[in-house]
């Protein structure tokens, strides 16, 4: 099954001219790490935007410099580049308070020789004197010219009224399908999760470096596979909060948690070579607590030739008690092994985590569980009256007894057992709530 794919836009320039503010107006979103420091923004961000009926992709890059040999302007300018090939349509981004420098003028000419449509966005022009200035940018030679104030939101409508000419609209493209199951990446820094989101989606999506934090947006990419849709997004590696002191790092963690918090799925990847460390736990317990259906997935995995997996499992599991409901799956994302296997996996706990169960089949379920072989003392047992589904993402059921409050942990602990045993909900917590029944 194939889907419309909307237009592609793609927002460059220079560092710190503002190409993230002006991502984040016209997404209306905080979806990109702003500050002042230079070379915040790394990898690729996505968004979808919709503007009077017409829907595109709004893609945010790292700043570009034409020249520079180190690691990151390298990988950066290699995932400008990917960019701007997938483009139907660019907007390059200047600095209006300051003089075009060289970097300015040899964007310009990469995207002349791509033949791309260009907008060019003069940014940081809040007052009128500015917008008149910003007529002298032409000597780009780009045609079409707008003096923006991304920070305030001048002059963005009309830009985006120019970027928006000639798409089809909504009617014209369909409505395609339902959302993706979108999955979130997380884990420890320098675990391989931007190495398994590339390998997910099958291209250099993500900046993979040795150099730990090397992530700081979340990363995400569509895929498509056997009819369903999945939306991966690689999150920022999660450090203890003692650890976190650039205020772009501090941001990247809190923007990690927020996107986990909006996952349907989410994947604790866990460095086979280090084992189960105490902060691998305290980011599960982000996803646990979020409830969302987890998978953990045991990376580097080739690195251990000869290791009993069985043995490592246990350990995890002794490690991770409370996430019992969660599989375990092997992979090597840099050999690409047990990779593919994952998509399988995600939509099996996704199909759990959304499970509604009839409430009469609930209480033949619970007609049929036999509550001695609870180990919660029988005078904390209540008497159960009948039990209802009260939603999904995570499953949330509703036990009216004959008691008033929460029940004994034992006890909640005994039921989610049994719920897991006769539904099948496999990598998705449960929710119990108790609710005395009124006579």
């Amino acid at each position: 099954m194939s889907f419309p794919k909307p237009p592609s836009v793609v927002i460059v320039g220079r560092p710190n001219v503002g190409k993230s503010t002006l991502f984040n107006r016209i997404t209306s979103s905080r979806r990109a790490i702003v500050g002042n420091q230079p070379g915040i923004t790394r990898d690729r961000i996505l968004l979808p935007v919709e503007w009077k009926g017409r829907r595109f992709g709004l893609t945010d890059t790292g700043g570009m410099l034409f020249g520079d040999e180190g690691e990151f302007p390298a990988l950066i300018s290699q995932q400008v580049r990917a960019a701007l090939e997938a483009a139907s349509r660019v907007i390059f981004v200047i600095d209006g308070r300051s003089e075009l420098t060289a970097t300015d003028r040899d964007l310009a000419d990469l995207l002349r020789r791509l033949n791309k449509a260009v907008a060019l966005a003069v940014n940081k022009c809040d007052t009128e004197a500015a917008e008149v200035r910003a007529a002298e940018f032409h000597e780009l030679g780009i045609e079409h010219v707008f003096a923006v104030s991304a920070e305030h939101g001048r002059g963005v409508d009309a830009l985006l009224n120019h970027v928006v000419e000639g798409m089809p609209t909504e009617e014209e493209v369909g409505t395609g399908s339902e959302r993706p199951v979108r999955v979130a990446i997380i884990g420890r820094p320098n675990v391989g999760k931007s190495t398994l989101l590339n390998c997910l989606t099958g291209k250099d999506r993500a900046i993979v470096s040795a150099t730990p934090g090397t992530t700081r947006d979340a990363v995400d990419e569509e895929v498509v596979r056997r009819g369903t849709r999945f939306e991966f997004v690689d999150t920022a590696g999660i450090r203890r909060k003692g650890k976190t002191r650039e205020m772009a790092e501090k941001l990247s963690v809190v923007m990690a948690q927020r996107h986990l918090r909006l996952a349907d799925v989410a994947l604790l990847l866990i460095d086979a070579t280090e084992g189960v460390a105490a902060l691998d736990a305290n980011i599960a317990g982000y996803a646990d607590e979020a409830g969302k259906a987890l998978i953990i997935l045991v990376n580097k995995w080739d690195q251990l030739p000869g290791k009993d997996r069985r043995k490592f499992e246990q350990d995890a599991r002794e490690k991770l008690k409370f996430l019992a409901y969660a599989p375990i799956h092997f992979v090597s994302a840099l050999e690409n092994r047990g990779v593919q296997q994952i998509f399988a996996l995600v939509r099996r706990v996704h199909q759990a985590a959304r499970r509604r169960i009839p409430t009469g089949e609930l209480n033949r379920f619970v007609q049929s569980v036999d509550l001695e072989r609870s180990s919660t003392p029988k005078s904390r047992r209540p008497k159960i009256q009948y039990v209802t589904q009260g939603g999904v993402g995570p499953p949330t059921f509703i036990f009216f007894t004959n008691h008033k409050g929460k029940f004994h942990f034992g006890f909640e602990r005994f039921l989610k057992n049994q719920l897991r045993r006769a539904f099948d909900f496999e990598g998705t917590p449960l929710v119990i709530k108790s609710k005395a029944k009124q006579r």
